[in-house]
């Protein structure tokens, strides 16, 4: 009798720690293989200093051919064109039909980029969405630096990644500073949120007081509420709504850099197949991370789909932040366990958030629990640490990744802020 087989698809921040966890929970049960474009890791949260010419691709990336090899798992580096939820198969962008008997879908989204008018790296912004992207925003900082202009940061409508906006704005007028050309750049960011600091989680603590003062410091004008209505060389179209949704005023921002982060929609290999995905293409769950139309099938991480947290007057997104993902990881590894022992799953994601968003100098963090108010723990704080403390999770996070630990992270570093901090 042949073993299960689990199939992870995606091998992102999610997809990657699934897999040493999965494996190490099923043991010699089941079968566990990787899907993913591409045969390498690269660790998103540093873009943002790849694009400063602060960290260099080789050392944020992990080959995960020898990482998967020592751990048993299967590994399929061509990606996927197609999932057939209803024979239980994968094709493979070589053409090749995987089966499984269970599904894990990890592959993080799709940037929509082209549902704005000239936005994206193809046209006139830049991104930090991922390794590529943030070395082509990188060439372009090099050449705007020798003939510096106005720069325009943010998210655009629909975004639910606002944490990387904010590092970023504050990461450039670092860099700025010590290159001695910030004199000659204004600064304008521009969001959806309704206010700053809201972060697609009503904000965490007073981060609306922490960032609005950073960006006061710091020169840095903002815009909330903001539609982007398109993208032209140089110029930045925005509707500004008031709480109501009807237009406020109008504004056409010059620019000579701008890094806009764009909406998230479901991969296309996913998209298309009802009870799977919400019409946005994100994956469908329910409290044990299964999806209810097919039970064989579970989701993590930036793919599912989340509800917003209230009403807002410009589509805002919720975030899927690290600890949430982790959390989603180890229930999905604990379900997998009781599932291969023939009993019904019962482990829940804890949802949590913990953010340290690293301005090059200082920098705040973050603690919500749960993510979505109302919380027991609402926390936020700031101060050079943060920088420090992101800097060591970098350097811990490829290391695992390196050595394919499995075990959780997050829950840790929740408990070494609530020491130190002394927090409630």
């Amino acid at each position: 009798m042949s073993k299960p087989h689990i199939v992870i698809l995606g091998a992102g921040l999610g997809g990657t720690i699934a897999a040493f966890e999965i494996k190490a929970a099923v043991g010699d049960k089941a079968d566990v293989s990787v899907v993913n474009k591409g045969d390498t890791f690269h660790f998103v949260p540093s873009n943002p200093w790849v694009a400063v010419k602060w960290r260099t691709r080789e050392a944020i990336e992990v080959d995960l051919k020898p990482v998967f090899k020592r751990k048993g798992v299967a590994f399929y580096p061509m990606g996927a064109k197609s999932i057939a939820p209803k024979d239980n198969k994968i094709t493979l962008n070589s053409d090749f039909d995987l089966s499984y008997d269970y599904l894990v879908i990890a592959t993080g989204p799709e940037l929509a980029f082209d549902e704005i008018e000239g936005f994206g790296p193809q046209h006139y912004t830049q991104s930090v969405c991922h390794v590529d992207h943030a070395l082509g925003a990188s060439d372009a900082f090099e050449a705007f630096v020798r003939d510096p202009k106005p720069i325009v940061v943010g998210a655009v409508q629909g975004a639910s990644c606002f944490g990387p906006a904010y590092e970023f704005a504050l990461i450039l007028d670092t860099e700025l500073r010590r290159r001695k050309v910030r004199d000659r750049v204004p600064m304008t960011f521009v969001t959806p949120e309704p206010y700053v600091g809201h972060l697609g989680l009503d904000g965490v603590g007073d981060t609306k007081g922490l960032l609005e003062s950073e960006m006061r410091q710091r020169h840095i004008k903002w815009i909330t509420n903001a539609k982007v209505e398109k993208v032209t060389a140089g110029l930045m179209h925005i509707e500004e709504v008031n709480d109501d949704g009807s237009t406020k005023a109008r504004h056409e921002l010059p620019f000579g850099y701008s890094m806009l982060l764009p909406a998230f929609r479901g991969v296309e290999a996913v998209r298309g197949h009802e009870g799977l995905t919400n019409p946005r293409g994100f994956i469908l769950i329910d409290k044990h991370q299964r999806n209810p139309a097919y039970p064989n099938i579970f989701a993590l991480g930036v793919c599912v789909a989340i509800a917003p947290t209230g009403k807002t007057p410009v589509p805002v997104g919720v975030p899927k932040t690290g600890f949430m993902i982790e959390s989603m990881v180890t229930a999905i590894a604990r379900n997998f366990k009781e599932i291969l022992a023939g009993k019904a799953p019962t482990h829940e994601a804890t949802w949590n958030a913990i953010c340290l968003a690293d301005f090059g100098d200082g920098g705040v963090a973050f603690f919500a629990q749960p993510q979505i108010p109302p919380r027991n723990i609402n926390w936020s704080a700031s101060g050079k640490w943060v920088h420090l403390a992101k800097v060591g999770f970098e350097k811990y996070f490829i290391g695992k990744v390196k050595s394919g630990k499995s075990e959780p992270f997050y829950e840790k570093l929740a408990l070494d802020l609530i020491g130190a901090h002394k927090i409630k």
